[in-house]
C-alpha cells in the first residue's frame, strides 16, 4: 500500500511573469523560457525532472498575470508548503502565485473554456516605467473609430486572416470573440480581448487592425473585408509583443 508521500497527485498552479527578455512560455534550447525556469525549480523541490503543461503558449516578450499550468507529482506535504517552495529560486520577473491539488482529469490546456488578454497602448511616448508593457504609438488615435472596428470583429467568425503563419495547426480557425473592447481615455488605452480560444498571434493582429483604424488607415468595411477573406494581408500589422498580457484563463 502506497504511503501519502508515494501517491502521485495532479497539481494546478498559477504563475505571473514579465516577458521582457524571456523566450516565451514554451521550453527553448537555451533554457530561457518560463517553462524551463519552472521545471528547473521543480526538479530541485521534487528531486526529479517533472514536465509541466501550460494553458497555452505566449510568445517571447509577452507577459502574463495568470498563466495556468499543471503537473503530476508525489508530494508528502500540503499545497501551501509546495507553493512556498515554488515561490523562491526564480528570476525576479517570474512568480508562482498559487498551487492546489486538483482532480486527475484536469488539464491546464484542454480543460480551459476561454481566455482574456489585455493589450496596453499609449498614444504618445510611454514613460520609462510603462514602456516595457505597452505599445507607444506616438500619434493620436481616433478611439471612436477603433471602437466601431472592434464591434465589427466581435462574435463567432473564422479568424484565419487575423492569425500568423507558423502557428500550431488546428482543425478550425473559427473562434467566438465574446469581448473586444477599447477601454480608457486620454493617452492610455487598453484593448480587452476575450474568447473561447485564440489563434497564433491573433490578439496582436486584432490590436494592429484596431490601431490602423484609429490612424485612419483601415475603415470598418476594410476590416470586414479582411475578416471574410480568410487571407492574411499586410494591411494588418502584428502589434509588438511587449504590450500584451495574458490576464485570465477560464475553466
Amino acid at each position: 500500500m502506497k504511503t501519502e508521500s508515494q501517491v502521485t497527485r495532479r497539481w494546478k498552479a498559477v504563475c505571473a511573469y514579465d516577458g521582457t527578455g524571456i523566450g516565451g512560455w514554451q521550453s527553448q534550447k537555451d533554457g530561457n523560457s518560463v517553462q524551463d525556469f519552472i521545471e528547473r525549480r521543480l526538479a530541485i523541490v521534487l528531486g526529479r525532472h517533472t514536465r509541466i503543461h501550460g494553458s497555452g503558449r505566449t510568445d517571447a516578450g509577452v507577459h502574463a498575470r495568470a498563466q495556468v499550468f499543471h503537473f503530476d507529482a508525489a508530494w508528502p506535504h500540503g499545497a501551501a508548503t509546495l507553493g512556498r517552495a515554488l515561490r523562491t529560486g526564480f528570476p525576479s520577473g517570474i512568480q508562482v502565485t498559487s498551487v492546489r491539488a486538483v482532480r486527475g482529469e484536469f488539464h491546464a490546456r484542454f480543460s480551459a473554456k476561454g481566455k482574456t488578454y489585455v493589450y496596453q497602448l499609449d498614444q504618445g511616448r510611454a514613460d520609462v516605467f510603462r514602456d516595457p508593457f505597452c505599445w507607444s504609438v506616438g500619434r493620436p488615435l481616433d478611439v471612436a473609430a477603433m471602437r466601431r472596428a472592434a464591434a465589427a470583429l466581435r462574435g463567432r467568425h473564422d479568424f484565419k486572416a487575423f492569425s500568423a503563419t507558423g502557428g500550431e495547426e488546428r482543425e478550425t480557425t473559427v473562434r467566438n470573440l465574446t469581448r473586444l473592447d477599447v477601454l480608457g481615455s486620454g493617452r492610455r488605452l487598453r484593448v480587452l480581448a476575450e474568447a473561447d480560444g485564440f489563434l497564433y498571434k491573433m490578439v496582436r493582429s486584432l490590436v494592429g487592425a484596431l490601431v490602423a483604424a484609429g490612424l485612419g488607415k483601415l475603415s470598418v468595411n476594410d476590416i470586414k473585408r479582411i475578416l471574410t477573406s480568410g487571407t492574411r494581408t499586410n494591411e494588418v500589422q502584428t502589434a509588438p509583443a511587449k504590450g500584451l498580457c495574458l490576464w485570465r484563463v477560464k475553466y
